[in-house]
């Protein structure tokens, strides 16, 4: 089986790129200058403390002096709104030109959620992808799609995205892949893990989702990602049905709408982090 357990035989990982859609970019953890940060780039830097420091015998001539994490580079190819076919072909290639220790894999969500997306079909393309990518870099990290069931329209979709996740288990067997399977983390269940729009991870969900995907490389990690929320006030259900129509009003409305103009919210977006470089 693919092992996903916070026991994986450690390795050093020199240099890691991370391929995707938004949730990859990391949409819903703002950072400066307009970007987004996310559990990819937090995962990177945990990756890259387990490094030690260049030596550079008192001469102050290492390829990354101005580094504070060594020679560990890492590239973040990830575009929001990206479907699988489109990750494939955009980013899959960069990724095996990169040839980096590390790759993560996330596709699928955004294909999963529209109307008349066959699981099976999506599981056989992202299989195809999974095999390019495994002969041409180091290891390649399967990830999963969450569990919905609390996430208005989309608990709808549970089932779907149920079916592709076993298939993306399936996958990661064949191909002996690690797993980062979100479905288990119970902690983003929590509405504090999602952003304003329901849709994106919240800073604090990107961390959480960066401390597994370390433990499932057997790493130490500083926090317990599934760690309880602090306790909460109980919500009235009028609160509720009132937050339940604004969101509907800012998010879910235009969202529908992109929808059917054949809009992305990636259009004219680029990876913000083509290149394998120092952190």
């Amino acid at each position: 089986m693919a092992d996903d357990s916070r026991n994986n035989q450690q390795h050093t990982i020199g240099s890691y790129a991370a391929i995707g859609d938004s949730f990859t970019e990391g949409v819903g953890d703002p950072g400066p200058g307009g970007t987004f940060v996310g559990w990819a780039d937090r995962f990177a830097v945990l990756l890259a403390d387990r490094l030690p420091a260049p030596d550079t015998g008192g001469r102050g001539d290492a390829p990354y002096e101005d580094s504070p994490h060594g020679d560990f580079r890492y590239a973040n190819l990830a575009v929001r709104g990206r479907l699988l076919d489109q990750i494939v072909e955009e980013q899959v290639p960069r990724a095996k030109e990169l040839a980096p220790d590390l790759v993560t894999f996330c596709a699928g969500g955004n294909d999963i959620i529209r109307p008349g997306a066959d699981p099976d079909d999506l599981a056989e393309r992202f299989e195809r992808a999974v095999a390019d990518l495994s002969n041409a870099v180091g290891t390649v990290m399967v990830t999963t799609g969450f569990d919905t069931r609390g996430v208005p329209v989309l608990r709808h979709m549970r089932g779907k995205i149920a079916t592709y996740n076993v298939h993306l288990r399936a996958i990661a067997d064949r191909y002996q892949c690690p797993v980062l399977d979100l479905w288990s983390l119970r902690s983003v269940q929590d509405r504090r893990a999602w952003d304003a729009d329901r849709l994106h991870l919240s800073p604090e969900g990107h961390t959480r989702v960066a401390l597994r995907a370390a433990q499932v490389l057997g790493h130490e990690v500083p926090a317990d990602p599934d760690q309880p929320w602090p306790p909460q006030a109980q919500r009235r259900p009028f609160d509720e049905r009132r937050d339940n129509i604004q969101w509907a009003r800012e998010y879910l409305v235009p969202w529908i709408g992109r929808r059917l103009r054949g809009e992305s919210s990636g259009d004219h977006v680029e990876a913000k982090r083509p290149d394998l470089l120092p952190l």
